[in-house]
């Protein structure tokens, strides 16, 4: 993959988020010919095992879940009612209704709901690297997976490609523009750190997705970067 060469320059992180302690970890996947793969015994194992450690009263309890919901606070999001995308896995598994969408999106909502990491995929051919993890500055326009075009305020943590389009609102909502496809075949993975989260983690959860879709002959750089703002 042409990405592979220029993975630690594939994404910067702007000195404005520095005082948000967030930090990322990321890499590339690819194939070369789609095919079919379902994980109906992956799901299966993560459903039994997520029962066994949570309950519905217990999981926003987690120190990993309840780190996403602190920064959640911090952001001015109530948690309550947008949860953390990792943490709404959770419970779903705890319903017996977890999402079946793709192989790609499959993959990252296992790795997900078992780490406690919210992922972000993004359909490289759909985007223009590199990417920038910044502040919105005012005025940009978002439009979110499941809903209208939002016009956001100043000070957003977003992820925008050298286009301008914002990918992503930090660290729970995907824009249509670089959603992932049933055509898609380059993927660019996002872990998404914030304080309280180990960094190990957040990089497992990134290499987990790419190890779910090796079944499926999806190919990947070789290794995951972790990158912070610096002051």
């Amino acid at each position: 993959m042409k990405y592979c060469g220029e993975l630690e320059n594939l994404l910067n992180l702007d000195r404005s988020l520095s005082h948000l302690g967030v930090f990322v970890a990321y890499t590339a996947i690819w194939t070369e010919e789609i095919r079919r793969v379902e994980f109906e015994e992956e799901i299966e194992e993560l459903v039994k095992y997520v029962k066994s450690r949570y309950t519905l009263e217990s999981v926003k309890n987690d120190p990993v879940f309840r780190a996403y919901r602190d920064f959640f606070w911090r952001m001015g999001i109530d948690p309550t009612k947008t949860r953390p995308s990792s943490e709404a896995l959770v419970r779903r598994c705890l319903r017996n209704s977890f999402p079946r969408v793709s192989a790609v999106v499959d993959a990252g909502n296992i790795a997900s709901a078992t780490t406690g990491v919210p992922i972000g995929l993004y359909d490289m051919s759909a985007s223009s690297p590199p990417y920038t993890l910044t502040l919105s500055r005012g005025g940009e326009v978002f439009n979110p997976i499941g809903g209208g075009s939002e016009v956001l305020p100043r000070g957003v943590p977003i992820l925008a490609d050298s286009g301008g389009v914002v990918m992503h609102l930090y660290p729970h909502r995907d824009c249509v523009e670089t959603a992932i496809r049933d055509s898609t075949t380059e993927v660019f993975v996002l872990g998404a750190g914030v304080p309280g989260v180990d960094r190990a983690r957040v990089a497992e959860a990134v290499r987990r997705v790419y190890e779910l879709l090796s079944s499926a002959n999806w190919k990947w750089c070789g290794r995951v970067v972790v990158k912070e703002s610096s002051r």
